[in-house]
Protein backbone atom coordinates (compact mmCIF):
# COMPACT_ATOMS: atom_id res chain seq x y z
CA UNK A 1 0.00 0.00 0.00
CA UNK A 2 2.88 2.37 0.76
CA UNK A 3 4.10 2.07 -2.84
CA UNK A 4 0.67 2.99 -4.20
CA UNK A 5 0.55 6.01 -1.90
CA UNK A 6 4.05 6.98 -3.02
CA UNK A 7 3.11 6.76 -6.71
CA UNK A 8 0.05 8.90 -5.99
CA UNK A 9 2.25 11.45 -4.24
CA UNK A 10 4.55 11.51 -7.27
CA UNK A 11 1.62 12.05 -9.62
CA UNK A 12 0.42 14.94 -7.48
CA UNK A 13 3.92 16.40 -7.70
CA UNK A 14 3.41 16.57 -11.46
CA UNK A 15 0.10 18.38 -10.93
CA UNK A 16 1.52 21.03 -8.62
CA UNK A 17 4.56 21.66 -10.80
CA UNK A 18 2.45 22.14 -13.93
CA UNK A 19 -0.01 24.31 -11.98
CA UNK A 20 2.91 26.41 -10.75
CA UNK A 21 3.82 27.10 -14.38
CA UNK A 22 0.37 28.62 -14.87
CA UNK A 23 0.13 30.70 -11.66
CA UNK A 24 1.80 33.79 -13.11
CA UNK A 25 3.82 34.20 -9.92
CA UNK A 26 0.75 33.34 -7.81
CA UNK A 27 -1.27 36.13 -9.45
CA UNK A 28 -3.83 33.72 -10.97
CA UNK A 29 -6.18 32.25 -8.37
CA UNK A 30 -7.20 28.81 -9.64
CA UNK A 31 -3.81 27.55 -10.81
CA UNK A 32 -2.42 28.77 -7.47
CA UNK A 33 -5.14 26.99 -5.47
CA UNK A 34 -4.69 23.78 -7.46
CA UNK A 35 -0.90 23.94 -7.14
CA UNK A 36 -0.87 24.55 -3.39
CA UNK A 37 -3.55 21.91 -2.73
CA UNK A 38 -1.70 19.33 -4.84
CA UNK A 39 1.60 20.15 -3.13
CA UNK A 40 0.10 19.76 0.35
CA UNK A 41 -1.58 16.49 -0.62
CA UNK A 42 1.64 15.23 -2.23
CA UNK A 43 3.69 16.00 0.90
CA UNK A 44 1.09 14.36 3.14
CA UNK A 45 1.06 11.23 0.98
CA UNK A 46 4.87 11.13 0.90
CA UNK A 47 4.89 11.41 4.68
CA UNK A 48 2.44 8.53 4.92
CA UNK A 49 4.53 6.35 2.60
CA UNK A 50 7.62 7.10 4.69
CA UNK A 51 6.08 5.24 7.61
CA UNK A 52 7.05 1.96 5.96
CA UNK A 53 9.50 2.80 3.14
CA UNK A 54 13.15 3.84 3.48
CA UNK A 55 13.44 7.62 3.20
CA UNK A 56 16.17 7.54 0.55
CA UNK A 57 14.22 5.22 -1.70
CA UNK A 58 10.87 6.93 -1.20
CA UNK A 59 12.25 10.42 -1.79
CA UNK A 60 14.18 9.36 -4.89
CA UNK A 61 11.11 7.66 -6.36
CA UNK A 62 8.86 10.63 -5.50
CA UNK A 63 11.24 13.12 -7.11
CA UNK A 64 11.83 10.79 -10.06
CA UNK A 65 8.12 10.39 -10.81
CA UNK A 66 7.67 14.14 -10.56
CA UNK A 67 10.67 14.99 -12.71
CA UNK A 68 9.83 12.41 -15.36
CA UNK A 69 6.15 13.35 -15.43
CA UNK A 70 6.74 17.10 -15.62
CA UNK A 71 9.33 16.68 -18.35
CA UNK A 72 6.96 14.49 -20.38
CA UNK A 73 4.08 16.92 -19.81
CA UNK A 74 6.34 19.70 -21.04
CA UNK A 75 7.14 17.74 -24.18
CA UNK A 76 3.56 16.65 -24.86
CA UNK A 77 1.54 19.68 -23.80
CA UNK A 78 3.93 22.62 -23.79
CA UNK A 79 5.97 22.01 -26.92
CA UNK A 80 9.30 21.51 -25.16
CA UNK A 81 12.18 19.74 -26.87
CA UNK A 82 11.95 15.98 -27.38
CA UNK A 83 15.51 15.45 -28.54
CA UNK A 84 16.83 11.89 -28.50
CA UNK A 85 19.31 12.74 -25.75
CA UNK A 86 16.62 14.27 -23.57
CA UNK A 87 14.37 11.25 -24.04
CA UNK A 88 17.31 8.96 -23.31
CA UNK A 89 18.06 10.67 -20.03
CA UNK A 90 14.38 10.60 -19.09
CA UNK A 91 14.45 6.86 -19.77
CA UNK A 92 17.35 6.58 -17.32
CA UNK A 93 15.21 8.22 -14.64
CA UNK A 94 12.50 5.65 -15.34
CA UNK A 95 15.05 2.83 -15.06
CA UNK A 96 16.15 4.26 -11.71
CA UNK A 97 12.57 4.40 -10.40
CA UNK A 98 11.85 0.82 -11.45
CA UNK A 99 15.21 -0.33 -10.12
CA UNK A 100 14.57 1.19 -6.71
CA UNK A 101 11.17 -0.52 -6.57
CA UNK A 102 12.73 -3.86 -7.44
CA UNK A 103 15.51 -3.50 -4.88
CA UNK A 104 13.34 -2.30 -2.00
CA UNK A 105 10.19 -4.17 -3.12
Amino acid sequence: MAWAILVGAGLLEIVWAIALKHTGGFTRLWPSVIGVAAAVASFCMLSSALKSLPVGTAYAVWVGIGALGVALAGIIALGESASPLRLGFLALILVGIVGLKLVDG
